[in-house]
C-alpha cells in the first residue's frame, strides 16, 4: 500500500505531505484548492506524462515523494525488477519512490535511492496501483476496453488460450504476406537468389574452412623462415641437452651436480635441501624441453612446393574475402545466411505450393482458435454481466441491467477474414468478436450501447461495479478514485459510499470526491484547503480528526460548518457509516 505521499512545487501546492492508512482514505475539499494536483502527483510518482506546465515557478521544480509497503503478493515481483535496475528495498521492507520535473520540462526519477529510468516507476506502477478517473468512463466506452475488461475476467485459463491464438495468428499472417510477396516480386526474387547463387558457387569451390586463413597464415611463416627457426631450435637443444662434442656440459648436466652438491649437505643445514628439490624440478622441465625441441626440429620442413601451395590457397581465400566478408570466417557466415535468404526466395511451384499449404493450415487453425476464444468469451459474459448487475442493484440502480454482447466481427478496412462458426468474420491479433457492453436503465427499456443509454451518473457507477467485481480477482492492492461520483447524489451517493468502503476491507482505497455521502464511510479523511493570504495561492493537506469530520461533512453538505442543523446530519451520515463498516 502507499503508506505516504509527499507534493512540492506542483500546481497550487508548495510543499504538503498526505498520511495513508490501510482501508478507505478520502481526499475532499473546496473546487480550486488542489485536489486534481494529489492525483496528478501520483500519476508522476509512477511514470506519467510530466507537465512543465503545472510546475510552479518558485522553486522552479516539482517534487513527487511516496512510501510503498509492498504486501506479499506483488513484493516478489516489484522487489525483483527494482533489484535488477539496482535498486532496493528498505530493510523495512518499504520502498521509496521519487519523480522530480523542473520548469524546463526535464524529469528524473529515484527508486530506493538510486537514479532509474521513469520507466522503472511505471512497471512498479501496474503492480501496485490502478487510478481510476472520470476520463476512465470514456475510456470504458471504446470497444477495445471493453473486450479487455471481458477478457481479464475471464480468468488465467482464458489469456493463456488468448495468448496462444496471438501467436499463430502472427505466424498465419507472416505466412499470408510472405505469399503475397512472393508472388507479387518473383522477378525480382528470381535475380536476388540468381546472384546469391554464384556466390555459394563460388565459396564451395574453395571450401573455406573455420580459422583456416589464420592456421595458413603461421604455417606460412614458419616455413619462410624455416632455417631461422631451425638454427635458434638447435643453439637451444644443445644448450640444454648437450651437442655431438664428447666433452661438451649441457645444461641439465650441469643441474644435476648442482643438485648433488646440495642434496649432500642437506643433513646439515635442511635450506639447501629444499634448493635441491628445487633444482629437481628444473632438471624435470629442462629435460621435457629438450625432448620438446628435439621433436620440433624434426617437424620443421622447409619444402617449397608446400610453401607454394600455402600461397596458393591463401590467395584463393583472399579472392572471396575481398568480396563476402572480413575474413574467413565471415565468409562462411555469409554463406549461411546466403542459403537461409534463398529458401525465403524459392518461387518454384513447389515451394509456392508448400508454403499455400502452411498458409492454409495456419488459418484453419486461427479459426478452430478463433471460435474456442469465443466460445470463452460468451460463456465469461454472461457470468460478468450477472455480477456487474448485482453490483449496480447495490448503487441504487435496482431495476438496471448489464448485458455484454459477443457477435462475429466484421471486415474491414482489407483485414482478413476467416468462417468461424458458420460465419465469415474479419480477424485480428484479439480474435474474431465484436463485444459490445449494453445498458438497459430498467424493466422495459431498450438495451442500449453504454454511450448512448448511460448519463454520467449511471457511468460511474457502472464503472465501480465493474471495479468491485475485480477486486475479487486480485489486482493492485491500491485502487484511486479520482471524482468517479460524478453525476451523482442522493441515495446512489450512499450506496457508492458503500461500495468503496466494502472495497477497502480487500484494498487500500484513495478517494478524491466532492460528496459527504462517500467521504462518511472513510477510515482516513484529508482536506485539502488553500491559502489566499500570501501574495501567490499555496494549498495544504490536513488529517481531519474524528472531532472534525462532522463539520467538514455539513460544509460539503450545506457549505455551513458551523450549522447546527448541517452537523446533525454529518453527524447521522458518519453514524449510518460506522454502522456499515463494522458489519
Amino acid at each position: 500500500m502507499l503508506e505516504e505521499l509527499r507534493i512540492t512545487g506542483l500546481g497550487v501546492i508548495e510543499d504538503t505531505t498526505l498520511p495513508f492508512t490501510r482501508g478507505m482514505n478520502v481526499i475532499t475539499g473546496e473546487t480550486g484548492a488542489g485536489k486534481t494536483m494529489v492525483v496528478t502527483g501520483l500519476g508522476l510518482l509512477f511514470g506519467g506524462r510530466a507537465d512543465a506546465g503545472r510546475v510552479r515557478a518558485d522553486p522552479g521544480r516539482a517534487t513527487v515523494e511516496g512510501r510503498l509497503r509492498l504486501n506479499a503478493d506483488t513484493a516478489k515481483a516489484v522487489a525483483a525488477r527494482v533489484i535488477d535496475a539496482g535498486a532496493e528495498p528498505d530493510d523495512d521492507g518499504t520502498l521509496l519512490l521519487s519523480r522530480t520535473v523542473t520548469i524546463e520540462g526535464r524529469s528524473r526519477a529515484h527508486v530506493g535511492g538510486r537514479s532509474v529510468p521513469v520507466s522503472l516507476l511505471s512497471e512498479v506502477g501496474e503492480q501496485v496501483v490502478a487510478v481510476h478517473g472520470q476520463s476512465d468512463q470514456l475510456r470504458l466506452l471504446r470497444p477495445a476496453e471493453q473486450r479487455g475488461s471481458l477478457d481479464r475476467f475471464a480468468g488465467p485459463d482464458h489469456e493463456k488460450l488468448l495468448a496462444h491464438f496471438r501467436e499463430v495468428h502472427t505466424a498465419w499472417r507472416k505466412a499470408e504476406d510472405d505469399l503475397a510477396d512472393r508472388r507479387r516480386n518473383a522477378r525480382q526474387r528470381n535475380q536476388e537468389a540468381d546472384l546469391l547463387k554464384l556466390g555459394l558457387d563460388e565459396i564451395t569451390r574453395v571450401d573455406p574452412q573455420l580459422g583456416e586463413d589464420e592456421e595458413l597464415r603461421n604455417e606460412a611463416q614458419r616455413l619462410e623462415h624455416s632455417e631461422g627457426l631451425r638454427t635458434a631450435a638447435s643453439i637451444a637443444h644443445r644448450a640444454i641437452g648437450g651437442g655431438a662434442e664428447a666433452d661438451a656440459e649441457d645444461a641439465g648436466s650441469m643441474l644435476s651436480t648442482a643438485r648433488r652438491t646440495l642434496e649432500a649437505q642437506s643433513t646439515v643445514d635442511t635450506k639447501l635441501g629444499e634448493l635441491a628439490l628445487r633444482l629437481e624440478e628444473a632438471i624435470s622441465l629442462v629435460g621435457d624441453t629438450a625432448v620438446e625441441l628435439s621433436a620440433y626440429l624434426a617437424s620443421l620442413d622447409a619444402d617449397p612446393a608446400r610453401l607454394q601451395e600455402i600461397y596458393e590457397r591463401r590467395a584463393a581465400l583472399r579472392a572471396l574475402t575481398r568480396k563476402y566478408a572480413d575474413d574467413v570466417d565471415g565468409v562462411i557466415a555469409w554463406a549461411e545466411r546466403a542459403k537461409e535468404r534463398l529458401t525465403l526466395l524459392d518461387v518454384s511451384d513447389e515451394a509456392m505450393e508448400e508454403l499455400d499449404r502452411e498458409r492454409q493450415r495456419l488459418a484453419t487453425e486461427v479459426a478452430i482458435l478463433a471460435s474456442a476464444v469465443r466460445a470463452a468469451r460468451v460463456a465469461a459474459a454472461a457470468a460478468f454481466a450477472d455480477k456487474v448487475t448485482v453490483e449496480l442493484a447495490g448503487l441504487a440502480m435496482p431495476h438496471a441491467r448489464i448485458e455484454l454482447v459477443v457477435a462475429p466481427r466484421k471486415g474491414a478496412g482489407g483485414e482478413p477474414t476467416l468462417v468461424v462458426d458458420g460465419d465469415e468474420c474479419g480477424v485480428g491479433p484479439d480474435g474474431a468478436d465484436e463485444i459490445e457492453m449494453r445498458l438497459m436503465a430498467h424493466p422495459g427499456a431498450p438495451s442500449l450501447p453504454l454511450q448512448r443509454g448511460a448519463s454520467g451518473g449511471e457511468l460511474s457507477r457502472v464503472m465501480l461495479a465493474i471495479e468491485v467485481v475485480f477486486a475479487g480477482a486480485g489486482g493492485p492492492p491500491t485502487l484511486v478514485f479520482d471524482e468517479v461520483d460524478s453525476g451523482v447524489g442522493g441515495t446512489a451517493a450512499v450506496e457508492i459510499g458503500r461500495r468503496l468502503a466494502r472495497l477497502a476491507r480487500s484494498h487500500q482505497v484513495l478517494v478524491v470526491t466532492h460528496l459527504p455521502q462517500v467521504a462518511a464511510f472513510a477510515d482516513r479523511h484529508l482536506v485539502v484547503s488553500k491559502d489566499t493570504s500570501g501574495a501567490f495561492t499555496t494549498s495544504g493537506v490536513q488529517v481531519v480528526e474524528e472531532g472534525q469530520r462532522a463539520r467538514e461533512l455539513a460544509r460539503m453538505l450545506a457549505g455551513l460548518p458551523d450549522s447546527d442543523l448541517g452537523i446533525a446530519h454529518a453527524e447521522e451520515l458518519l453514524s449510518v457509516a460506522a454502522r456499515e463498516r463494522s458489519a
